[in-house]
């Protein structure tokens, strides 16, 4: 993996664990030789993430819409700063340019993302590894309710397995460098009327 895509929140949120866990990350992609690719602001978990890498002298790629531009705080600092039309368009620039995705705690937005990721490997529309650093329990629930969602007959256990989650770094990055895509089913399921 040469980028990898990292959703994660404007904000630290209220334990100081969260921060330690964006150090680590951060200092793992410098580690790797790994371009982060990601939001382009300069607050929150975001720029714990960012300034950890750009402080080791890592490579940033910031994407970010003009409408959130004046909004956020934008880390002007990155290697590379896209700035784009619409949020839909920072969402295809960004799968463009990665090799994977990672995601950290955050709210509604890092969840839109990660979601999206996961549609489009449900889809075979891309085939990367998708992450989630689950860092102090913070996504126990959410996966919880994958499962509620596969017991229910809603998701397939196949597409279940696309999300790799580990409580540490090391642990995730070694699951997405081992990642392999899974087939693409040649049945489709027949709605029956």
């Amino acid at each position: 993996m040469k980028k990898v895509v990292v959703f994660c929140g404007s904000s630290s949120g209220f334990n100081s664990v969260y921060k330690e866990a964006a150090i680590d990350l951060g200092k793992t992609f410098v580690k790797n030789n790994i371009t982060m690719v990601y939001g382009g602001g300069k607050i929150g978990l975001m720029g714990v993430l960012a300034n950890t890498i750009l402080a080791k002298k890592g490579n940033v790629i910031g994407v970010i819409p003009k409408l959130l531009e004046h909004e956020e705080v934008v880390n002007r600092e990155v290697t590379e700063l896209i700035i784009t039309k619409k949020m839909s368009e920072r969402k295809v620039i960004m799968s463009k340019l990665i090799d994977g995705y990672i995601t950290l705690p955050g709210g509604f937005g890092t969840l839109d993302e990660l979601f999206e990721a996961l549609t489009l490997g449900q889809l075979h529309i891309e085939q990367k590894p998708i992450g989630i650093l689950n860092v102090n329990g913070f996504f126990d629930y959410m996966l919880k309710q994958l499962e509620v969602m596969v017991q229910e007959g809603f998701l397939k256990p196949q597409n279940r397995e696309l999300v790799l989650v580990d409580t540490t770094v090391e642990g995730l990055i070694k699951q997405m460098q081992n990642y392999k895509a899974p087939e693409k089913m040649h049945v489709i399921d027949k709605v029956v009327r």
